[in-house]
């Protein structure tokens, strides 16, 4: 058994459900999991380690909902610049199609590492092609050696340009052994219970890349084993009209249509639904992984965050592929969603009645989605706030910092108003994996080094 007490930080974040800010809080922790939580004086004096915070402050770690790890090798590409969703996926694939499993590792190290010095502690990655001996099982072993919590989503593709779809065909798979790989990964690594730090996903890519069959299949499968669903929907107005077309519905009622709407089920994006849509992902319970650098990037749309948090559709964050952000940084992922939401709130202004005015996103609303909406979304009822019984998942930030001076009336709020920062700590399970703004668990210097090696080499081809 080992205990670690947090003492003295300038100001403690809970994200229970009284929302709590406690001012000199502190954490005592046994073998990964929260005990006590409160002001420093009221907790336990002795532990194993002792974790001073003055001057610092700490919020749950954040929770990423939407990823693709491998995109890190293929960042800024000229050719994808300036390119829409659909026109940008056709330019990546042919080189998306040279990765091998050592590419899989390095990149999910990068994106890790990444994720980690901004804020979160539990991130879920959407793996949807597998060429050249490539599988999950790399990603997952490079996870395990990070030590973050990881949903790992077996994602497939199976819908070629041969027969309607939109990636080529080098990069699909047959559906046989889609579902006979993804049996294989719940069965091998899938953890169920509380405090899970390996997480199986059936994660089809989109309605354009797979058929409705292998859609239907996923869900019998992951409800046969307690999984989670997720895939991409409504990202643009491409993809409603491809669906309207190859299928008669909409994006929303195609998913009904396969089986695809419930609690275990959650969609990257969603920018594109009317309000009906939205009441229905509240009625079933599905999830949206909100991701609205990349949407601004491919210029996507805006995501209706607003209405969704009014409707009460479970929503979390998600810095999506480094792609189309070219980053993966939690914390400045949030400052860009509360942003764009107050955005959004101007441009609707006219819409909107005198007596309702014009809802802005506040930094602590914001904060709130990327914390213990992306555990809702993931379906986790252990992480994502700092109570007893939960993981003893969190990161800190020094408020001595040049970013933050002057923002000494509101530091909670200033870690969203202000420039973007990178974690003090990240403790994920009580042991930590950025340790005074180090990573722990991978040698930095080195690990750039390889990354880019690999990267220039799918890229020459």
């Amino acid at each position: 058994m080992s205990t670690l007490l947090v003492k003295h930080s300038h100001t403690l974040v809970t994200m229970d459900d009284h929302r709590r800010e406690i001012p000199d809080g502190g954490l005592f922790i046994r073998d990964g999991f929260i005990e006590q939580v409160g002001p420093t004086a009221e907790l336990p004096q002795q532990a194993d380690e002792v974790l001073n915070l003055t001057g610092q402050v700490v919020i749950p770690g954040l929770v990423n909902t939407h990823h693709h790890f491998y995109q890190t090798l293929t960042r800024a590409i000229p050719a994808a610049q300036n390119a829409n969703l659909f026109n940008w996926l056709k330019t990546l694939y042919p080189i998306w199609a040279r990765m091998t499993a050592d590419h899989v590792y390095i990149s999910t190290k990068t994106a890790l590492a990444e994720l980690a010095l901004s804020g979160c502690t539990t991130a879920s990655d959407h793996l949807y092609l597998f060429p050249n001996g490539s599988s999950l099982d790399d990603e997952i072993a490079a996870g395990r050696e990070m030590g973050m919590r990881l949903h790992a989503s077996r994602g497939s593709m199976s819908l070629g340009e041969s027969k309607g779809g939109l990636p080529p065909d080098s990069v699909v798979d047959s559906e046989e052994d889609i579902l006979k790989d993804s049996e294989r990964l719940i069965q091998r690594y899938h953890q169920p219970g509380h405090g899970a730090f390996t997480s199986i996903v059936l994660a089809p890519c989109s309605p354009f890349s797979v058929t409705g069959g292998l859609m239907r299949e996923s869900a019998a499968m992951a409800r046969k084993y307690g999984v989670h669903l997720h895939t991409h929907l409504a990202e643009t107005q491409d993809e409603e009209s491809f669906c309207l077309q190859m299928f008669g519905h909409r994006p929303v009622a195609y998913m009904e249509s396969v089986d695809w709407l419930g609690e275990d089920v959650w969609f990257a994006h969603s920018v594109h639904v009317s309000p009906d849509e939205i009441k229905t992902y509240a009625r079933t319970g599905c999830g949206v992984a909100h991701c609205p650098s990349s949407n601004m990037r491919l210029a996507s749309g805006i995501a209706p965050l607003w209405q969704y948090l009014r409707a009460g559709v479970k929503i979390g964050l998600g810095v999506d592929g480094s792609a189309s952000n070219d980053g993966s940084h939690m914390l400045a992922e949030a400052r860009q969603a509360m942003l764009l939401a107050r955005l959004h709130a101007g441009l609707q202004g006219a819409s909107l009645s005198s007596t309702e005015g014009v809802p802005l996103l506040t930094a602590r609303q914001a904060l709130e989605v990327g914390t213990r909406g992306g555990a809702a979304v993931l379906g986790r009822k252990d992480i994502g706030s700092l109570e007893p019984g939960k993981c003893a998942d969190f990161v800190t930030f020094r408020l001595n910092e040049l970013a933050y001076t002057g923002a000494q009336s509101d530091p909670v709020a200033a870690l969203l108003f202000c420039a973007p920062q990178q974690v003090t700590h990240n403790i994920v399970g009580g042991k930590y994996v950025v340790k005074d703004g180090h990573l722990v668990t991978l040698d930095l210097p080195a690990h750039i080094q390889r990354h880019n090696q690999l990267a220039n080499q799918m890229l020459a081809g």
